[in-house]
């Protein structure tokens, strides 16, 4: 199957100029398939001789903390005190390090192969991304880089590797499985190896998690795996990427302790979301279920649940080496000895920084969608729910658009539309139901709110949450052509250089909430303009860009996907102005906006429920502290939250503009539509 790209991947990690040509995909096979028709118990004692980097023998995790705790780094930051703090570094290395046995991956292959047949209909995987991943193990260390979504993530990655031979990574996870009785042993010794949440000042426990992490990329003993995101994304949303991690695997190459690393971004891609609810909830501050074997044990109701099928996509490798040419000078780490900590310069930094947004956005151009992401878009847009005749129609004419964009799209190609979306709304029966003909959101019974009315509100924003979460999937795909869409409304003429300002803005007030780029704004515009102009929405007119004849709807679709985040945002900003009489501290910030939003839709006064979302509220602040318009000051333990309301006013008032155009334009298209 052929689809359009957008970008030529020369580098493996893809430029920003728009690019008509086609781009192949790799073709899927399910690995599931042959689980249902052979034995579990032979596929889990089978022979496992996977190849290694360089025909190395793999070294046992006894020997591997003795080589990180005799290392001159860790000796370096140890200094005089060496029995006392040498002690400390033992445990703390005990505490983290993993204990990958083959037995416990035997015992996973086993039980994880009856719980996948049982959740998913199948599970595709990308042979040629397999093929070059085995490749790519056998010539430079290698980092796999999934996205995350799901705790099923890190478990199906091994069972994966696993099932093609392939050597097992060893895994960043967090504390939190530790307490887990049992699961946390099992997991170490299937590969994990355990990291704090924040290292505060603590050096040497810095010095040891980063030299453990380079012992096992130095010498190859085994691939990483860790998540750029840092956590589980409960929006659906790619999440800003952090680089602590990336910082460490890069650095061997840096200093010429390797010759190359190579980062395998991976795509994972689920049909329906095991923790969908439970996201939903999260949001609307509800607190998350501490991890425990006694939790694992009560979610095995899970397993009579049909969650459609999963898609695992392996991208290209991508060389460190072929990405710092030219860029990075590593001569600067001659002036030192190796094992002497050296903090990274602003130009590194810039480096690592730039090349996670690229990779996340690797992730995201390589995600599987499926039909119900389109459904879920357009249901979220017609909030009183739509006639099942015009939703078919409206989602096949979304599904020409998203192909034309780029997406990733897997359609049936032989089926009528009209089956497609009946059976992707059945697998959905959970968030959806059709009733005479019409298709609206389903409004569960939940109790504990205060009130029947605040129960009606929660039950609802929970409904909405978990379907944006799949209409999140696919912002990357119209995120940059809805900003100029949105832009065009806002700028006081058709002027380019005005649209394109128009759109910096706001596309630096939506950086935390979307996989923007630093320093990509010029880019970002013209691949938008590129992506309009070929579905025939914009035409570029010498030094304008101006909408065509035809691309009312494109364009009033486009600034509805933006709405909502539109509305959160100004939801907040009227927060700080109207309702903030003093300084707030940063802890209290989420549960009072939250109130006050959850007020003004009791009121009907709002009726955009995702901006209940604590994520939302969170990337709106952090907008606004980037923007200067809230200061952060730091008393003792404390945080508070110092607001300049004349700019936050400021603010509210542009985005209530293009709110306002924004709906004029969809109106406009509405009523053209009829016609």
């Amino acid at each position: 199957r052929v689809y359009p790209a957008l970008r030529p991947m020369t580098t493996g990690i893809g430029s920003s100029t728009p690019n008509p040509v086609l781009k192949k995909r790799d073709d899927f096979e399910d690995v599931l398939e042959e689980r249902r028709n052979s034995s579990d118990l032979r596929y889990a004692l089978r022979c496992y001789t996977p190849a290694l980097y360089k025909g190395l023998v793999p070294c046992k995790a006894s020997m591997l903390k003795s080589i990180v705790l005799q290392s001159d780094s860790l000796q370096y930051v140890v200094g005089q005190s060496r029995e006392a703090v040498q002690e400390e570094a033992a445990l703390l290395l005990e505490e983290m390090a993993h204990r990958l046995q083959l037995g416990t991956i035997r015992f996973f292959a086993f039980t994880l192969s009856k719980a996948f047949k049982a959740l998913f209909r199948g599970v595709c995987v990308n042979e040629e991304g397999i093929q070059r991943l085995q490749q790519a193990i056998q010539e430079h260390p290698v980092v796999l880089l999934p996205s995350h979504r799901s705790y099923m993530d890190f478990l199906m990655m091994s069972y994966i590797l696993y099932t093609y031979d392939l050597a097992l990574p060893v895994i960043a996870a967090g504390m939190d499985f530790i307490s887990m009785k049992f699961v946390g042993e099992m997991l170490r010794m299937s590969g994990a190896f355990f990291i704090r949440r924040s290292f505060g000042g603590d050096k040497l426990y810095w010095a040891v998690f980063s030299e453990y992490v380079k012992t096992m990329l130095r010498n190859g003993y085994a691939p990483i795996e860790f998540f750029l995101e840092g956590t589980r994304s409960r929006t659906g949303k790619s999440l800003t990427p952090k680089t602590g991690l990336l910082n460490i695997v890069m650095e061997p190459f840096f200093k010429g302790e390797v010759f190359d690393v190579n980062l395998v971004p991976v795509s994972i891609s689920y049909e329906r979301i095991l923790e969908e609810s439970l996201y939903a909830r999260e949001l609307l501050g509800v607190p998350k279920p501490k991890e425990s074997t006694s939790g694992l044990l009560k979610a095995r109701r899970i397993l009579s649940e049909d969650y459609g099928s999963m898609h695992v996509y392996f991208g290209h490798p991508v060389s460190i080496r072929s990405l710092a040419q030219g860029h990075i000078s590593r001569s600067q780490h001659n002036l030192l000895p190796r094992h002497i900590p050296q903090k990274p310069t602003a130009d590194t930094q810039a480096f690592v920084n730039d090349t996670a947004f690229r990779l996340v956005r690797l992730q995201e151009e390589n995600m599987v969608l499926k039909p119900w992401v389109l459904l879920a878009t357009l249901l979220l847009q017609n909030p009183d729910g739509m006639d099942l005749s015009t939703l078919t129609e409206q989602a096949d004419w979304l599904r020409r658009l998203a192909l034309a964009f780029g997406a990733f799209l897997d359609w049936p190609d032989h089926e009528p539309c009209s089956k497609v979306i009946s059976s992707s709304l059945a697998l959905h029966k959970n968030l959806v139901c059709v009733s005479g003909g019409r298709v609206r959101l389903v409004v569960e019974e939940l109790p504990g709110a205060e009130s029947a009315t605040e129960e009606a509100g929660f039950n609802r924003a929970v409904s909405v949450l978990s379907c944006a979460s799949y209409r999140n999937q696919i912002l990357h795909l119209f995120v940059r052509p809805a900003l100029i869409a949105v832009a065009m409304q806002t700028a006081n003429c058709s002027r380019k250089d005005e649209v394109f300002n128009c759109f910096n803005f706001l596309r630096n007030v939506f950086s935390n909430e979307f996989i923007l780029c630093p320093g990509a704004a010029v880019q970002d515009f013209e691949e938008a303009c590129y992506l309009l102009g070929k579905c025939g929405a914009v035409q570029e007119l010498q030094q304008d860009l101006v909408m065509s004849q035809s691309g009312q709807t494109t364009l009033a679709f486009l600034c509805s996907v933006l709405d909502p985040f539109l509305q959160g945002y100004q939801v907040v900003c009227r927060y700080l102005c109207e309702e903030l009489e003093e300084n707030l501290l940063e802890n209290k910030f989420v549960p009072a906006v939250r109130s006050f939003t959850l007020q003004l839709i009791l009121s009907g006064s709002l009726k955009c429920y995702e901006a209940l979302s604590s994520d939302l509220q969170k990337n709106a602040l952090a907008a606004l502290i980037r923007l200067k318009a809230v200061r952060r000051v730091k008393a003792g333990d404390q945080v508070t939250l110092k607001v300049n309301k004349i700019a936050v006013n400021s603010l509210e008032d542009t985005l209530g503009k293009t709110n306002v155009q924004h709906i004029n334009i969809y109106l406009y298209s509405s009523l053209l539509n009829n016609k």
